[in-house]
């Protein structure tokens, strides 16, 4: 070949330009301080169509600069949810602790498959499987685990265990007709159904159990279907409790759910279900473990005391879990993806294991530190542990008890303002998390006895109907009026995860995720409610 280009590729693609590198980095974080002093507004236009008309390759080599200009539009259109405004779902701003951790990464671009592609990165992800295997399982003997794409791939694989447990050898030869169920609650994430149709049980198979008005799992209803299961001959794989509700934080009672799957397996004589517990969002209560209340050295509001206190119950019954999905990327504030599958003891990823035929050109690999022998891919990035161990390291325990406790106080803030006004309703008052629903009906509306009635199912389908799009009037009503300089982005559910009489609640939902969201913007939420 005579073409001159490869040495052109090499010189501007492969060899390190340090200085044109900083250039267009200070150039995009130019770009991103900019950003951040706007307030957030609606989605930009999304052009899909022109998107798709347009995918454009060009023809001749070009540089580092044509690379920028091919991306800069999208990266320029897209929120990084810095704004204290932003209080919609459960997604935050990512701290800078992160983002060095998360560009040392990307340049030495490991793959965790196995340690010849990843070297002392592999060993990262050890330690940051420890660090978190320690905080949530409050100490533990034999943690192991991976780094993933997200929840889902992580409540994914407590499954995959489960199914294992139950029905040995399903990994080779399948389910071959067998009968086999999982179970969660309702408040639990949908990707509990996308687990149990790409895992062969069936969305049909997998139970959802009926929450309290405290979004946890009930335990009669719990041990009524484990009864009604193993009557029929059904194999229950897996048992995924819920630490922390997308919507209301609901926290499912670890303990007991442990106590009573062990008894009906015994009763039974069935192999125990797999207890996974999807701690995606809560998984964050941990660092107040060892927070001494009567000391109280934050001077933490006399009001939330309480709260910390109840964490601390819930937190510690974590330990009596198989498995666990902790994602660091959401109150972490670390990057994506940096999802944590973590068992509370190595062997049981015995059940996952692949042999070194089925891997031949990984034929140095060995279980006790090379990943692709169990894990569901074969490349996974390795931004998690480089994330988890900068900002752990960065922000320090102690800093991340004040990020959790300052949007603690948030939330109950929020409760106790709304709860002031006889025309709104609170919907999670008890549940210990930096998530707040709620109702607002018209002024004239007494919202409280309005939800008596309908959790004693007292209320017409008609009276329901027209007090549900009130609820969503309302909100559609300050979402278009709402000044986007002081207002803050709040986001409207469907189904809280309660269901009093088979009704599914629909709400008005704020997220104290971002660490610069202070009392005048809760003040601020609530006269744009008392001024509809």
């Amino acid at each position: 070949m005579q073409d001159t280009t490869l040495q052109t590729i090499i010189d501007r693609f492969f060899t390190c330009n340090k200085s044109e590198l900083l250039e267009i980095f200070n150039e995009l974080l130019s770009a991103l301080q900019t950003d951040g002093v706007h307030n957030p507004g609606g989605l930009m236009s999304r052009n899909y169509e022109t998107a798709q008309a347009n995918p454009e390759i060009h023809t001749l080599t070009g540089n580092l600069r044509d690379a920028r200009d091919a991306i800069f539009p999208f990266y320029w259109g897209t929120d990084e949810w810095s704004s204290k405004l932003h209080l919609e779902n459960v997604k935050g701003p990512a701290n800078y602790a992160s983002l060095i951790g998360s560009l040392a990464c990307l340049l030495k671009n490991p793959n965790l498959c196995i340690d010849t592609y990843s070297q002392r990165s592999n060993e990262l992800e050890v330690k940051a499987i420890t660090a978190l295997a320690n905080l949530v399982f409050y100490n533990t003997d034999s943690p192991w685990g991976i780094f993933n794409m997200g929840g889902t791939i992580s409540n994914l694989y407590g499954g995959k265990i489960g199914i294992e447990k139950v029905l040995p050898q399903a990994m080779t030869r399948g389910l071959q007709g067998a009968r086999l169920a999982g179970i969660v609650s309702e408040a639990a994430h949908y990707s509990n159904k996308t687990l149990a149709g790409w895992l062969g049980i069936g969305t049909d198979n997998l139970h959802a159990i009926r929450t309290d008005s405290n979004f946890a799992m009930r335990l009669d209803d719990l041990e009524n279907k484990l009864d009604e299961l193993y009557r029929q001959g059904v194999r229950v794989a897996f048992v995924i409790a819920t630490f922390g509700s997308t919507d209301a934080f609901g926290i499912d009672d670890i303990d007991a759910i442990r106590q009573l799957i062990d008894e009906k397996a015994a009763a039974y004589q069935v192999p125990k279900p797999q207890l996974h517990v999807d701690a995606a969002v809560g998984w964050i209560l941990c660092v107040l473990n060892e927070y001494e209340l009567q000391a109280n050295l934050f001077g933490i509001d006399d009001e939330v005391l309480p709260v910390i206190e109840k964490i601390q119950k819930r937190t510690k019954a974590l330990k009596y879990a198989d498995s666990i999905t902790v994602d660091f990327h959401k109150m972490g504030w670390g990057h994506y993806p940096a999802s944590a599958f973590i068992v509370n003891r190595r062997e049981d990823l015995r059940h996952l294991l692949k042999t070194l035929e089925q891997v031949p050109y990984f034929c140095e690999a060995e279980f006790r530190h090379d990943p692709a022998l169990f894990t569901l891919e074969c490349s996974r990035p390795a931004i998690g542990p480089y994330s988890v161990m900068a900002s752990l390291n960065g922000i320090g325990l102690r800093g991340y008890q004040v990020l959790l406790v300052h949007a603690l106080e948030m939330a109950a803030l929020l409760k106790k303002r709304i709860s002031k006004l006889e025309y709104c309703k609170v919907l999670n008052v008890d549940t210990p998390g930096t998530t707040v629903v709620w109702w607002v009906l018209p002024k004239g509306r007494n919202a409280e006895d309005i939800f008596d009635r309908l959790e004693r199912g007292e209320l017409s389908n008609a009276e329901r109907e027209r007090y549900f799009r009130e609820i969503r009037h309302l909100f559609d009503k300050r979402s278009t009026d709402l000044n986007p300089q002081i207002d803050a982005r709040l986001s409207f559910t469907t189904a809280i995860g309660y269901s009093p009489q088979g009704v599914n609640i629909p709400a008005w939902k704020a997220v104290f995720f971002n660490p610069k969201t202070d009392r005048s913007v809760i003040e601020q939420v609530v006269l744009s409610i008392e001024d509809l």
